[in-house]
């Protein structure tokens, strides 16, 4: 009958129509329903290419789910199979039914108590996560997030074969499936802590392999997961994984962390290994990215009070390893470290780094981050800093001023030298300032656990020297 509707004939066309209705009246009265052989009979004819066939076809398919109910169980998969292809067609009434027939089913396999299998239907949802319409891609991400709220155990066994097309779901084109497809990566991060590392690990390899994603939607990625996230939890697991050896190759760092040193101190310090040029640009990449996004984004105020407060007599031990965590891996990025410095009010710190700049890489990728910071210096998030200037009696003002005089230095000729230059011109009394900060670096010795931090940065720095000079010797391909 369903062949018959696609007839040349005008008439026989209207008798199949007709008698195709008479005959869902008919399943509709009884009492008992072999749906199987129906069923493959309708997927079939969802994908017909005569637009009356797969109108009638998605109608049934709709009716059936009303009709059928549990009694469906086994033929989920290949229900939701046409219902995918129906959401994308090019005819606006069956995507309306379609449409309609999608949230059915998924509300049916929601609300059902029955237990049903997860392969078939995540072996659907999967391939149509490629389909070439946005509407198909946004409906499988919807089921996925569906299935891994109801059935979150039963998920777990599956997380390995389905992260890796919602990890290609994130260079797709459209922003809206990027953002949903976030939401699935969230909630899978929320099965379990293991879950949660591997879904960054899986994404800082992601971006280490695609460059150019983590330039365009780097940022949009990392905001939008500590939104769905925590934050902070976002900020440390990335740093420890940037700051371990061979980021975009090992996981190990995260369950065995044997690339930690324990500092006399108490402070445990990484030791990265030189990797490849290739390979030490990206982690200055992503962490002058994490660290932008640090500096500018409202969603990450909680941390940033946290930071502010890390290095004060009465900071926790869980702001100060937050702290020392981020420093360590921010130190392959000798601007962002300055930009964390004074953002957690370190000035102390900041002023002993900003001397080490002399044997960094001065490159003009360099001096733009310092132009972009000193742009940083004049917004809302450093007010702080900026009052605390006319704090000429405070302990920490010689060391602010050396660490901005040092930033003024590093610039050339330019509207930021202009706009810092000037700032700091307000500030009275500058040739007091200047005795007190020389005065202050000849009395007093530099803490133990800022030496400890300083080693740090200046061995993760030489290890990109190393590469650096590596790649001179024998360039990359």
């Amino acid at each position: 009958l369903f062949n018959i509707l696609s007839d040349s004939n005008r008439e026989i066309r209207q008798a199949a129509d007709s008698a195709i209705g008479g005959f869902l009246i008919e399943i509709k009265r009884s009492s008992v329903v072999e749906f199987g052989p129906m069923v493959g009979i309708l997927v079939n004819q969802c994908h017909n290419k005569e637009r009356f066939n797969r109108l009638t076809a998605i109608s049934w398919v709709k009716d059936f789910i009303k009709l059928g109910g549990d009694r469906l169980l086994l033929f989920y998969s290949e229900l939701l199979g046409s219902v995918m292809h129906c959401i994308s067609d090019s005819d606006f009434e069956i995507r309306q039914v379609a449409e309609s027939t999608n949230v059915e089913l998924l509300e049916l396999v929601r609300s059902t108590n029955n237990t049903f299998e997860l392969a078939p239907l995540l072996q659907t949802l999967t391939s149509e996560l490629s389909s070439h319409h946005i509407p198909t891609r946004m409906a499988s991400l919807r089921w996925i997030n569906m299935l891994l709220r109801k059935v979150a155990t039963e998920m777990n066994k599956f997380i390995s074969d389905l992260l890796p097309a919602l990890l290609r779901t994130l260079s797709d084109d459209a922003d809206e499936v990027v953002l949903t497809n976030l939401e699935v990566l969230a909630r899978i991060s929320m099965l379990s802590e293991r879950e949660f590392k591997r879904v960054l690990v899986a994404i800082v390899r992601l971006f280490g392999k695609d460059r150019r994603l983590l330039e365009l939607r780097g940022s949009l990625i990392i905001r939008h997961l500590c939104v769905l996230l925590d934050a902070q939890s976002i900020y440390m697991s990335l740093a420890t994984i940037l700051k371990g050896s061979d980021c975009c190759v090992e996981e190990s760092v995260l369950d065995h962390p044997s690339s930690l040193l324990d500092h006399p101190s108490g402070t445990r310090v990484a030791i990265p290994k030189a990797g490849s040029s290739g390979e030490c640009q990206f982690r200055a990449i992503m962490v002058q990215t994490l660290s932008l996004i640090l500096l500018t984004a409202r969603e990450l105020d909680e941390l940033r009070s946290m930071l502010r407060s890390s290095l004060d007599g009465h900071a926790s031990e869980e702001a100060a390893r937050v702290f020392i965590t981020l420093f360590e891996a921010w130190s392959h990025n000798p601007v962002a470290t300055l930009g964390l410095c004074l953002i957690a009010q370190a000035y102390r710190l900041a002023s002993a780094l900003v001397i080490l700049f002399a044997d960094v890489d001065v490159s003009v990728g360099f001096l733009m981050q310092i132009d972009k910071l000193v742009q940083l210096l004049e917004s809302p998030i450093f007010i702080h800093l900026r009052l605390q200037l006319l704090e000429v009696q405070a302990s920490y003002h010689p060391y602010l001023m050396k660490s901005l005089y040092g930033v003024l230095m590093l610039l050339p000729q330019s509207a930021a030298f202009s706009t810092l230059s000037s700032r700091l011109a307000t500030v009275s009394t500058l040739h007091v300032h200047v005795t007190q900060s020389t005065r202050a670096s000849q009395d007093e010795e530099v803490p133990a656990e800022h030496e400890c931090l300083l080693a740090t940065f200046k061995h993760v720095q030489l290890s990109h020297a190393q590469a650096r000079h590596l790649s001179y010797l024998t360039p990359e391909t």
